[in-house]
C-alpha cells in the first residue's frame, strides 16, 4: 500500500517539476501568436495609402454655377469641394435636357477639383448634374444641382442608379457602431479586473466567457463595418457589395484602420487566454496594455477625428475617451455582475475604494477628452443648436450628467462602508449602465453625423448673393463667378474657353479689382491654377459699389488679352 502511494505520488511530483516548462511553453506560445497578430496589423500599415487627412468634403462651387443660365453648351462640368474627395464608380451623371446622358468618359479627380468632360455640342435647356464622392473621413457626400443652356427647361430625371445613401444600410453601420462600442466594454472591463483586482479564490470562468463574448461582438462588429462601407459609400442596399467595392474600401484608411484592428485583437487573444485561467506576469501585462492601447486609435483613424483640422490633437483625444469610456462601463459591467453578487466584505473593502479612483480618473479623463474634441468638432457655440451633430452632442452631454450624478451617489456609498451595503451599491451601478446605454447608442449616431463644424460652415456659405458673367476676347472667353459678391470674403473662380467652348489652356492669369467711386486703387487678386483653364482666387472687398474687375490671360509666350467686369457689391 505504501509503495502504491508512492508511486502515486511520485508521478504528481514530476507533474509539478513538468509544469514548469509546460507553463513557459503555453506563455512562449501566447507571445508567438500574440506577434503573428502584430505581423498582421503591421502588413496592414505597410499596405495602407498615404492620403493626406482633410475635413468632411463639402461642394463649395461649380461650373456651370447651380440654377445658372449659359450661353453655349459648357465642354466639362467642374464640382469643387472643401478637400479633398475620392470616387465613387459610376456616382457621377450629367443628364440632359432629353434625359440622355450628356458626360463623356470618366471624371478626374485632383485634390478638391473633380472634372467631369460633357458634350459641348449639347442642345438647349435644362441639365441635371447628380454626384456621390467619398470625403477623407470615410463618409459619402452627394447631391445634385441644374443648369441651362440658352433658357431654362423642364429639369430632366436621372433614371440611373440611386445616388442617394441607403436607409436600411446606414442605420445597420449604426447599429454595427454600437455593437463594436459594447464588444470593446466587454473586453476591456473584465480583461482589466481579472489583471489588477479579481480575488484569488473567485473562479474566473465567468468573466472570462465575458470578455471572450466581447471580443467575439468585437471582431464580428469590426468585419461588419468593413461590409457595410462598401454599400455605404456607394449607395446600394446590405449585399450590394462588390469585389471591386470591397478592394477599394480595404485599400482606403479606414479599411486599413479595420485590418489593423483585427491584427491586434488576434495578437491580444493569444495573451488573454492565461490571463482568464490565472494571474499572468508584468511582462504578458505590459504587452496586453500596448495592444490594447494600439486598437484604440484605429477608431478615431477611421472616422471624424483623422479629418479635424487639428487631426494629431483629435486622434489621441478620441482614444482617450473611448479608452476611458471602456474602462468605466466595463469595469461597473465587472461589479454588477459579478464582484458585487460573489465578493465577501472584506474583499469588497478592499476593492472598491481602489476601483472608485480608477471611475473617477476615468471620469475625469471622459470630460476632458470629451470637451477639447467637442471644442475642435463644434467650432461655433451657434452650431450646437443649428445642427444635427450639435444637437446630439447636446443630448449626451445632458445624459452623461445624469450618469455622473449616479455615480456620485456610488462613490457616496464606497466612502460609507459599501461592501456592507452590496444592494444599495448594485443598483446604483445597474442604473449608471442603463444610461450609458443610451449614450452609447447616442455616440453610435454621433460618429456618423457631419461634424458641426462643416455643417455650420455648408449652411454659412450658402448665400442668396451671387455674380456669374462670362466675358469674351479675340482669344478666349472667360467664364467669372464671384461668391457672394458681398462686402467681406469672397471666392473667385475663372474659367478660360476657346471661341467653340473648349478648354483653353492658360498659362498666366492675373486679376485686379477696384473701386473709382470710393478711390480704392486696383487691388492684386492672387490666383492659383487649379486645372489648365480654371483658376480661383480669394479676396476681401471692404465696401459695397460697383466694383471694376479687371483680368489679363495669357494662352502663349506672346498671347494675352484683358477683360474687363463691372460687378455690383452689396
Amino acid at each position: 500500500m505504501t509503495a502504491a502511494v508512492r508511486r502515486r505520488r511520485r508521478p504528481a511530483a514530476d507533474r509539478r517539476g513538468a509544469d514548469r516548462p509546460a507553463a513557459a511553453d503555453r506563455r512562449w506560445a501566447a507571445r508567438l501568436g500574440a506577434a503573428a497578430g502584430l505581423l498582421v496589423a503591421l502588413a496592414a500599415l505597410l499596405l495602407a495609402p498615404a492620403t493626406p487627412a482633410s475635413a468632411h468634403a463639402v461642394l463649395v462651387s461649380t461650373s456651370p454655377t447651380a440654377s445658372a443660365v449659359v450661353p453655349g453648351a459648357p465642354a466639362e462640368v467642374v464640382l469643387t469641394f472643401s478637400e479633398g474627395v475620392r470616387k465613387v464608380p459610376g456616382k457621377i451623371r450629367v443628364i440632359a435636357p432629353d434625359g440622355s446622358r450628356a458626360d463623356r468618359g470618366e471624371p478626374t479627380f485632383k485634390d478638391t477639383v473633380v472634372t467631369i468632360p460633357v458634350d459641348p455640342s449639347g442642345a438647349r435647356g435644362t441639365y441635371l448634374v447628380s454626384y456621390r464622392v467619398i470625403s477623407a473621413d470615410s463618409h459619402p457626400v452627394s447631391g445634385a444641382f441644374t443648369y441651362s443652356v440658352g433658357a431654362p427647361s423642364t429639369p430632366p430625371t436621372d433614371t440611373g442608379t440611386d445616388s442617394r445613401a441607403n436607409p436600411v444600410v446606414e442605420n445597420a453601420v449604426k447599429v454595427a457602431k454600437y455593437v463594436g462600442y459594447l464588444g470593446l466594454l466587454l473586453l476591456v472591463g473584465p480583461a482589466l479586473v481579472l489583471a489588477l483586482l479579481w480575488p484569488r479564490r473567485l473562479s474566473r470562468r465567468g468573466p472570462a466567457r465575458l470578455a471572450w463574448s466581447g471580443l467575439g461582438l468585437l471582431a464580428v462588429a469590426t468585419l461588419a463595418e468593413l461590409w457595410l462601407q462598401v454599400p455605404y459609400t456607394a449607395g446600394g442596399g446590405l449585399f450590394a457589395v462588390t469585389g471591386s467595392g470591397f478592394g477599394d474600401v480595404l485599400g482606403s484608411a479606414y479599411g486599413t484602420a479595420h485590418l489593423v484592428r483585427l491584427g491586434l485583437l488576434a495578437a491580444a487573444a493569444f495573451l488573454l487566454r492565461p490571463l482568464f485561467a490565472s494571474p499572468v506576469g508584468r511582462t504578458d501585462g505590459i504587452i496586453l496594455a500596448i495592444l490594447g492601447g494600439a486598437a484604440l486609435f484605429t477608431w478615431p483613424l477611421a472616422g471624424h477625428p483623422a479629418a479635424s483640422p487639428v487631426p494629431a490633437v483629435s486622434v489621441v483625444v478620441d482614444a482617450v475617451h473611448l479608452g476611458s469610456m471602456a474602462v468605466w462601463l466595463g469595469g461597473l459591467v465587472m461589479l454588477a455582475v459579478f464582484l458585487l453578487r460573489r465578493a465577501d466584505e472584506r474583499e469588497l473593502d478592499a476593492i472598491l475604494p481602489i476601483w472608485s479612483r480608477w471611475a473617477a480618473l476615468a471620469v475625469a479623463a471622459l470630460l476632458l477628452a470629451g470637451t477639447v474634441q467637442g471644442l475642435i468638432e463644434v467650432a461655433t457655440p451657434r452650431a450646437l443648436f443649428d445642427t444635427t451633430y450639435g444637437q446630439l452632442l447636446l443630448a449626451k452631454i445632458g445624459l452623461f450628467v445624469l450618469v455622473i450624478g449616479v455615480a456620485a451617489y456610488s462613490r457616496s456609498l464606497v466612502r460609507r462602508t459599501a461592501a456592507g451595503r452590496p444592494g444599495s451599491m448594485r443598483r446604483a451601478v445597474v442604473a449608471e449602465l442603463a444610461i450609458t446605454a443610451v449614450v452609447l447608442g447616442v455616440t453610435a449616431n454621433l460618429v456618423q453625423t457631419t461634424p458641426a463644424r462643416t455643417e455650420a460652415a455648408n449652411v454659412a456659405g450658402t448665400s442668396t448673393g451671387y455674380f456669374s458673367t462670362t466675358l469674351t476676347s479675340p482669344l478666349y472667353s472667360l467664364q467669372v463667378e464671384l461668391d457672394p459678391a458681398q462686402r467681406g470674403n469672397n471666392s473667385m473662380h475663372l474659367y478660360a474657353y476657346t471661341s467653340d467652348n473648349r478648354p483653353q489652356p492658360v498659362q498666366e492669369w492675373k486679376a485686379t479689382a477696384a473701386l473709382p467711386s470710393a478711390g480704392i486703387e486696383p487691388i492684386e487678386i492672387p490666383l492659383l491654377s487649379l486645372t489648365d483653364n480654371h483658376a480661383t482666387g480669394e479676396i476681401n472687398l471692404p465696401a459695397a459699389g460697383q466694383w471694376v474687375f479687371r483680368f489679363t490671360v495669357r494662352t502663349s509666350d506672346i498671347d494675352q488679352a484683358t477683360v474687363t467686369a463691372t460687378v455690383p457689391i452689396k
